[in-house]
């Protein structure tokens, strides 16, 4: 944000030329701040209520380094998805206030800023113990959002005693995130028992037939389950991100 042009808009509301609501919706579209290789969006959370995060995948760790750095500058909180470990430590040493969760593969900064206010807990339910980077993708995003969280692990149709064991676990959830590979069964079964929404991620997770989470992809979409809905092959952070919408107060 340029310091000058938000002055002069803090004038104008301060000498009453400029109302506050007028001077919001002004802030809500002031430029991004530029580097050579991205453009920083600092008031994406005032738009949509998520802030601007980094997708690690192809870039380098100066690159993600240097981005999360105008973004720990700011007030919200501060995430990277798809960040491996090499990444990781470097970005660590340039900026040790971040922190590393290693199976969601996300750096995550500035968590003192996280935005309380869900209405209830997001629960993210994995159907194996191969689907866990996904599911913690979610969660980590769901936490960083402002939401308390909830994780049931392995517990897929493979052996569906384990899933009517912790039955009340389900129960307690005002959102579920439900995570499965090979067929993608286990949506179709949550969304059979529970009278809350329920966001499908299929994941990469299975053999040749399963053609890296289509198989899954497609059995969700064609689920019979009222109440579900679906995001993309091992998309934890869209999932996060629409089950924070969810459960917004």
């Amino acid at each position: 944000m340029d310091n000058n042009k938000l002055k002069e808009l803090l004038e104008k509301v301060k000498s009453g030329d400029c109302g506050i609501d007028e001077a919001l919706d002004s802030l809500k579209h002031m430029p991004a701040e530029s580097l050579e290789f991205a453009c920083v969006d600092h008031h994406r959370q005032l738009r949509t209520g998520f802030p601007e995060v980094v997708f690690g995948e192809n870039k380098s760790a100066e690159q993600i380094g240097a981005i999360m750095e105008k973004m720990m500058a700011g007030t919200s909180v501060a995430m990277a998805t798809r960040v491996d470990s090499a990444k990781a430590a470097t970005v660590l040493a340039r900026l040790p206030d971040l922190t590393y969760n290693v199976e969601a593969r996300m750096l995550v900064g500035n968590l003192q800023n996280c935005a309380e206010g869900g209405r209830g807990t997001i629960t993210v339910v994995a159907a194996g113990t191969s689907d866990i980077p996904v599911a913690e993708e979610a969660l980590v995003t769901a936490r960083c959002l402002g939401n308390e969280v909830a994780k049931l692990y392995d517990v897929g149709v493979a052996g569906i005693h384990r899933l009517f064991a912790r039955r009340e676990v389900l129960d307690r959830a005002t959102v579920l995130i439900v995570v499965a590979g090979m067929e993608g069964a286990l949506p179709s079964v949550i969304g059979g028992l529970v009278d809350k929404p329920v966001i499908a991620v299929p994941t990469s997770i299975g053999y040749g037939t399963g053609l890296g989470g289509i198989a899954a992809l497609l059995g969700m979409l064609n689920s019979c389950s009222p109440g579900l809905a679906v995001v993309n092959i091992d998309n934890g952070f869209g999932a996060g991100c629409m089950a924070a919408a969810i459960n917004r107060g």
